[in-house]
């Protein structure tokens, strides 16, 4: 059984962070962790990064960041760490992503929004399973997908998300 968690990162762990590796063929989809950070730094009051631990074992990188602009919450630069892919940590990560964005920690939305790269078919799954759907933007190789009440297919828990935001 996982035991999946977010947590912070800080000067504890950063260093975790920094060594989580992706498939070579995976490097275009994601950001490395430094650079994240990098931008964590840059938006230190509207951003969290976040380690996904199981146990005591960091998994992956994942960051929420609120558009204050928006007022929307966003996922930036979820990976999962090669060595532990396959495992179902990404669907647990993001569900405790959905659930700490549902404690409102920045401030109101009806809305959460993140960008996938359009052939990271493993990725996109997971977020169509959960709601997501495309907005129609799109930029470069990215397009946006967004979660909200206005899509009445997503799955029963989200739908209840839904209702917290």
């Amino acid at each position: 059984m996982s035991n999946i968690e977010l947590v912070r990162i800080d000067e504890n762990n950063f260093m975790q962070a920094f060594n989580l590796k992706l498939a070579k063929e995976q490097e275009q989809f994601v950001s490395n962790p430094i650079r994240s950070l990098a931008q964590a730094y840059v938006y230190y009051n509207q951003c969290i990064p976040f380690g996904i631990f199981n146990d005591d074992t960091i998994v992956g990188y994942v960051m929420v960041i609120y558009d204050y602009d928006l007022t929307e919450y966003n996922i930036w630069h979820m990976m999962i760490d090669i060595a532990y892919q396959h495992q179902g940590f990404g669907e647990l990560a993001l569900r405790k992503c959905l659930d700490y964005i549902a404690s409102k920690p920045f401030g109101q939305s009806n809305k959460v929004a993140l960008t996938c790269n359009k052939d990271n078919s493993i990725a996109l799954h997971l977020y169509y399973k959960f709601g997501f759907r495309e907005t129609g933007n799109e930029d470069e190789n990215e397009i946006e997908l967004a979660l909200s009440a206005e899509h009445p297919d997503v799955r029963p828990e989200t739908a209840e998300f839904l209702t917290l935001l």
